[in-house]
């Protein structure tokens, strides 16, 4: 046994090593591949599809071995995209390995490594479409019945990114199958404007019904009689024709909304697609007038009933004959929990009669007395497509929303409507009985609204009969019944809903039965399962509450088709097209290929930002170039040069094109040698966007263009004299990040031809950083060089190069030349007058005679001022020679610390001896320091601001970036003497002082009292100017307005420092302005040309930067404790009731009373009112309402919170003031007269307590009516509290049950309360409809002119109107 046994194993156990050793090899050469395969490198391909809007941002990336076939590549890209392959082109795209623009051989056996595919590195690749066709979609295997069902698409659209996808090679949110393309579906889509798929739906709609495109087909267009785009038919034609013979996936529709007299905003508004259909319709039928189309839309979707009244006790009936376009549809009975189950249920309930019984009774007019009687619908006439309305919105009575109701309602793919005639109850009728026709809306219309039963003549109203036999009639109804089955084609579905949704359409082709969805620009295979989704509902039981919780897509309207092969229709071919249709064929597409030819150039085109600084004007000008990818650099250059309209300026061979960075000013490389090369290699291929620009640079035929490389950083050199204090223009070196100082130094001096051995380099990191570079062996990178750099550098051998650098005069010069700005600053047009001759300037001594003799120059013979040009002249000398008088003086005595009295100018400080003294006294300037030496003085007799500024507000100083270009002047502080500066100062901009040892004491903030009251004084409690603590540079020179801008303004072009504080900027501006720096005002200009006040003025001019404009406007500026006020006129009775009359100062610790009798002189002068004071009182205004009446013992501050802009009303008294004392209450009160409809005017009444009897007496008092029968209301809104005498009534809360006035509801604690009162005895007014309408009209233009709604009511939805002649008139929608 044993030994057989082994012999029986042996056998076993070699086939078992037989086959682990083949297993082994197999898998061992498996290895192998896989191992060469990993050694070989792999290219990272990134396709995108741009033959697709919906997925042009998405990518599809292969990783493939380098040596795959270029066949090989196309078909893993077909097979991830889900195209066939074939039927696209793969191009080379945005990457930066673009060598080729062409589309890539795909039956090349070439390796994609050997066409230029790169390995580890991105390689882009544009999918495109193949010879101007779109790509196929890869047919489904018919097994897929998970993935074709999950590809059909029917309902709203998915979110972008919903749509995902498990390869691993496609990005998540990337699905090509989710929207079929023309030549799958073979229809085209519409896209939606905004919110008009709603009409895209019925445009859908109208285009798969064979007998309307075939009508509309036949219409043809008359050119002479009409202009197309206001045409309706004629731009439906052209979209049919676009739907049909397009190669689009979508096309537009906004030619067709424009034909309707629709705006963009239209496009924002969504309406219900039924009301569409019926406007569209009725549309149709005023332009289709005198045509063979005139009676194509009741041909097609007209149908007739009855509205009978039937008595049931003599049986005669009254009737009219309606007809309708669409039969509406009950979901939910009203009253009812039940939702009907089916159309079929809802028709029935639609004929369904009603027992009109009890107090509904009907009047017979043969019994003549009101009788039981029914009442109904009878269908007498169905349409050939027949429309059914779902009514699925409705109002909810309970939350007062309309509401969706969203039941479960089945329809029938074939409806049978014949059981819905009914033959029994027909009677014969007149023939003069015919119905109306459809006109508003689809709305039915009475021929004869009630007809004797028994004397009817022989024709039959329902199906249109003409034999006057009952018998035939009866028999002809009976086989009409028998064809009455109508086939679905259409269902418009709602999904959202009672406030807002979509719609889309699904219609099934006559041509093959299949069932499509057309949702917007997708159109997609559905099948009948898909269409029974759209019944809504949820599968539970149709209770009160289902719709709540069932879906919200659901079908909303029902268009059927009557089967008749007689009538049936099929679609035209192309061959069967009118004439006219055949070119309007062939003119769309002409316009099609001619727009494609375009987006290829647009696809093709390079667009990037262009810029030039124009080589006479010196400005920078920006321009967005646009050059196909195939120009070449020299052919791009030439099309710039006209872009820059620079013929007339510089020769074409003076230009060239740079690469640019606008955000640094840095000239990155330029193209040299690279003429002939295409720009679309030259930019790295077309791209959206840029991250770099082109810079047109121009040079002088005498010049070379320089020779810009990669790498190199630009610096602008500004070369700086000392001796004469000037800053050069810039000079543009390029040098290296790893260039060391001293490399640098020498680099300078090869431009600039200075030593390199004394020059100084001053490099600008920031606006608030100069930094000195003294270290050689530094490099520029470390030094904190950038793209592109300002330096400023000086060579001389002063002594100032061995100062420490922040005492140096370098950094002095160079710290001011970046704080002084360039202002434009308007003077005001009316002189001065007797408040310059009565001006603080009028002193005694020597130097008093010196202005007094400048203000007589000022006059003229006549006694007329001199121009402002004869002001700054004459003024500057005369403080030019007192000022260098002074400094004579200063030499000789050695006290520059104090002046005489009887001086106008404060003492200038000694120079220093950091100062040439040699340099001529006619090379300096002196600012001019005024200092005022008797402030009491300043309060002069008028007070008053100029009515020029009568709505302008305070602010305080805005941040802004700034920007300053100077020219000549002098520059001084509190360190130094006058410093010239010479012309030629470069821009530059800085927001902040910088540190110095000149401004380490001072602080610019100001005090809590000063910023509490809303200004700064001017002068501190010695009496003393601030401006005259600290030496500024100030120069100041006519400037003119260019020729034709109409202005004639009198201006002032001014260099000055920006640490300037207001107040001595102001004291600067007084030999200009002709009065005190306290009687004018300082205004700054803002780019919408608003004006806002600057009142602070121990703060500095850091805010404003250069170009800025100034205006200045007499009128006495503010001191400490003092308010600028806006003083309106309260006149109840007016219908504008607020009247601004002048703005005035009232001052801390001023009674209320003192305020008026500085306020009556300024409403004489300038509001034309001659008042006494005791005639007008003075009230708190907020906003429109008037409020506390002030009583004249009242003290501002004290009594009264006063603030900056406060506004007051001026109110003037009929009497002598009843207001005594702040326990009086004072209301307005206005009767109300229900008999005649109207109100009477305000009166006034002043209550001693807030009791409501009281205010009832004073009302019976003032009006007669007895004091029982006194009603009264609190006023709602703003003042005057305008209402509707129609709402007055009823609206108002009347006679509240209260016994005070300052308790829920009337809270009145104030004066100034309305209060309407009434005589509760006198009956309403009876109005007619007419009256009601007209008083509505007049009341809602009352109304409308107060700001004042007639009634409340949310946002009225826009009425949906098709315009027959173009735009509407918007004055006449404008409600």
């Amino acid at each position: 046994m044993v030994p057989s046994e082994e012999n029986q194993l042996v056998p076993k156990e070699d086939m078992f090593w037989s086959c682990r050793q083949s297993t082994f090899a197999e898998l061992k050469k498996k290895f192998s591949q896989v191992e060469s395969a990993a050694e070989e490198p792999r290219v990272l391909c990134i396709i995108q599809d741009t033959t697709n809007s919906k997925t042009v941002n998405e990518r599809v990336t292969l990783n493939v071995p380098a040596s795959t076939p270029l066949k090989k590549l196309f078909e893993d890209v077909a097979s991830k995209v889900g195209y066939e392959n074939g039927t696209f082109d793969l191009v080379w795209g945005n990457g930066d390995n673009v060598t080729d623009m062409t589309p890539i051989d795909q039956n090349s056996d070439k390796s994609i490594l050997d066409a230029g595919f790169e390995p580890g590195k991105k390689n882009f690749l544009h999918l495109t479409d193949k010879d101007g066709e779109q790509p196929h979609i890869m047919q489904e295997e018919s097994g897929t019945t998970e993935d074709s069902a999950q590809d059909r698409f029917i309902g709203p659209l998915p979110r972008e990114g919903s749509i995902s996808c498990t390869n691993n090679y496609v990005s998540q949110s990337y699905s090509y199958s989710s929207v079929l393309s023309k030549s799958e579906t073979g229809y085209v889509g519409l896209v939606n404007q905004a919110m008009t798929c709603y009409l895209n739906s019925l445009l859908q709609t109208l285009f798969m019904t064979p007998e309307f495109r075939n009508a509309l087909y036949k219409w043809e267009f008359e050119e002479s009689e009409e202009d197309p785009v206001t045409s309706i038919p004629y731009q439906l034609q052209r979209l049919f024709v676009l739907l049909q013979t397009s190669k689009k996936r979508a096309i537009e529709t906004t030619d067709v909304t424009r034909s309707f007299g629709w705006d963009s905003s239209e496009a924002w508004q969504q309406h219900d697609v039924q009301e569409l259909c019926r406007v569209m319709f009725d549309a149709l039928e005023q332009k289709w007038k005198q045509t063979e189309q005139a009676d194509l839309i009741n041909q097609l979707y007209q149908g007739k009933l009855k509205d009978y009244v039937r008595c049931l006790e003599c049986g005669y009936e009254g009737w009219r004959i309606d007809t309708y376009l669409d039969i509406p549809l009950v979901i939910r009975p009203y009253g009812s929990n039940q939702a009907f189950a089916s159309v079929e249920e809802a028709l029935h309930a639609f004929i369904q009669p009603e027992i009109l019984d009890g107090p509904n009774q009907y009047f017979c007019e043969r019994c003549k007395k009101k009788c039981d009687a029914r009442k109904g619908l009878r269908f007498l006439h169905f349409p050939y497509l027949l429309t059914l309305q779902l009514k699925r919105f409705d109002f909810d009575y309970t939350t007062m929303h309309r509401i969706k109701l969203n039941d479960r309602m089945t329809f029938p793919e074939e409806l049978d409507m014949s059981i819905f005639i009914d033959v029994e109850d027909e009677s014969p009728q007149t023939e003069s009985c015919t119905d109306s026709g459809a006109e508003n809306e689809g709305s039915c219309h009475s021929d004869q609204m009630s007809n004797d039963f028994s004397n009817d003549d022989g024709v039959d109203e329902g199906i249109c009969l003409e034999s006057n036999s009952t018998a035939e009639r009866i028999a002809k109804v009976g086989s009409e019944k028998n064809s009455l089955l109508y086939e679905l084609f259409s269902v418009m579905v709602h999904s959202g809903s009672a406030a807002g949704g979509h719609y889309y359409a699904c219609i099934k082709s006559f041509s093959d039965d299949q069932w499509y969805s057309f949702n917007d620009q997708h159109v997609s295979k559905i099948t009948q399962e898909d269409i029974k989704k759209t019944y809504g509902g949820s599968s539970g039981s149709r209770g009160y509450y289902s719709s709540a919780f069932a879906s919200s897509t659901n079908a909303y309207m029902l268009i059927y088709r009557l089967k008749d092969p007689a009538r049936n229709a099929k679609f035209l071919e192309s061959h069967e097209y009118p004439d006219h249709i055949k070119q309007l064929v062939q003119k769309e597409r002409e316009l099609e290929e001619q727009e494609k030819r375009q987006r290829e150039i647009e696809r093709n085109t390079c667009k990037i930002k262009l810029f030039c600084m124009h080589p006479t004007k010196q400005i920078m000008m920006e321009n967005k170039l646009e050059v196909h990818k195939d120009k070449t650099l020299k052919e791009a250059v030439g099309i710039a040069y006209k872009l820059m309209d620079l013929e007339d300026a510089v020769p074409l061979d003076c230009c060239r094109l740079v690469k640019y960075d606008e955000f640094h000013d840095y000239l990155e490389r330029s193209y040299e040698g690279e003429e002939d090369t295409p720009m679309g290699l030259l930019l790295g291929g077309v791209k959206s966007t840029y991250m770099f620009d082109l810079l047109l640079e121009t040079r002088r035929p005498d010049q070379i263009f320089q020779c810009y490389k990669p790498g190199e950083v630009m610096v602008k050199v500004h070369v700086v004299d000392l001796k004469t204090e000037s800053v050069a223009p810039p000079i543009s070196v390029r040098a290296y990040l790893n260039q060391t100082v001293s490399e640098f130094k020498q680099l300078i001096s090869k431009a600039t031809h200075l030593p390199a051995e004394t020059t100084r380099v001053v490099l600008e990191r920031c606006y608030n950083d100069l930094r000195l570079l003294n270290v050689p062996s530094k490099t520029l990178k470390a030094e904190g060089f950038f793209r592109s750099n300002k330096v400023f550098i000086e060579s001389s051998e002063s002594l100032d190069r061995h100062v420490a650098y922040t005492d140096s005069h370098l950094w002095k010069l160079l710290d001011r030349h970046a704080n002084t700005i360039r202002l434009y600053v308007s003077l005001p047009e009316k002189s001065p007058g007797s408040q310059f001759r009565q001006s603080v300037y009028q002193k005694t001594g020597a130097d008093l005679g010196n202005l007094d003799e400048a203000s007589e120059r000022v006059k003229g013979p006549a006694g007329n001022m001199k121009c402002v040009e004869a002001i700054l002249e004459e003024s500057t000398e005369k403080l030019k020679s007192l000022s260098l008088q002074q400094q004579q003086q200063e030499g000789d005595n050695g006290d520059s610390s104090k002046s005489t009295e009887a001086s106008d100018f404060e003492n200038i400080e000694s120079p220093s001896n950091e100062i040439d003294s040699s340099a001529s006294v006619e090379n300096r300037e002196l600012e001019n320091q005024i200092q005022i030496s008797d402030p009491e003085n300043l309060q002069s007799e008028e007070r008053s601001d100029s009515d020029v500024n009568n709505d302008r507000s305070t602010s305080s100083v805005d941040s802004d970036i700034l920007s300053s270009s100077h020219s000549s002047d002098t520059l001084c502080n509190v360190d130094n003497a006058p410093i010239p500066l010479a012309n030629g100062l470069d821009s530059h901009s800085i927001t902040s002082s910088r540190r110095s040892k000149a401004n380490q004491g001072k602080k610019e903030t100001w005090d809590t009292a000063e910023e509490d009251s809303g200004t700064d004084s001017e002068y501190d409690e010695s009496g003393k100017s601030r401006g005259e603590t600290q030496y500024v540079y100030f120069k100041s020179e006519p400037y003119t307005a260019d020729e034709g801008s109409g202005d004639r303004q009198k201006w002032l072009v001014v260099h000055v420092d920006k640490r300037i504080t207001l107040s001595a900027f102001k004291q600067q501006l007084e030999p200009f302005v002709g009065v005190p720096s306290s009687h004018f005002k300082v205004f700054r200009v803002y780019a919408n040309n608003q004006e806002f006040e600057s009142v602070r003025l121990n703060e500095t001019l850091s805010s404003f930067s250069d170009d800025n404009k100034i205006t200045i406007r007499l009128g006495r500026a503010l001191k400490k404790g003092e308010y600028r006020v806006k003083v309106y006129q309260l006149l109840v009775n007016e219908p504008e009731p607020c009247k601004f009359l002048l703005d005035a100062v009232f001052a801390k610790g001023m009674t209320v009373r003192q305020s008026k009798e500085e306020l009556l002189p300024q409403l004489r002068e300038q509001c034309g009112l001659d008042l006494t004071i005791d005639r007008f009182r003075l009230r708190k205004k907020t906003w429109k309402n008037p409020g506390t009446v002030f009583l004249d013992y009242h003290i501002y501050e004290e009594d009264i919170n006063i603030s900056s802009n406060w506004e007051v009303f001026l109110e003037i008294l009929d009497g002598i003031e009843k207001m005594k004392s702040m326990s009086q209450l004072a209301v307005l009160s206005r009767r109300w007269r229900p008999s005649e409809m109207k109100l009477d005017s305000f009166q006034e009444v002043v209550l001693e307590s807030s009791g409501v009897e009281e205010l009832k007496e004073k009302l019976s008092e003032l009006s007669g009516i007895p004091l029982e029968n006194i009603e009264f209301a609190k006023g709602r809104g703003t003042f005057p509290c305008d209402i509707s005498v129609l709402e007055i009534h009823q609206d108002l809360d009347w006679n509240p049950k209260v016994s005070t006035l300052n308790v829920w509801p009337l809270y009145i604690c104030d004066d100034g309360a309305v209060i309407f009162y009434r005589d509760k005895t006198e009956e309403l007014m009876e109005l007619t409809d007419e009256q009601r309408n007209e008083l509505m009209k007049k009341e809602s233009s009352r109304l409308q002119k107060t700001g004042h709604r007639v009634t409340y009511s949310p946002r009225k939805e826009k009425a949906l109107k098709i315009y027959l002649d173009g735009a509407p008139n918007k004055d006449l929608i404008q409600d």
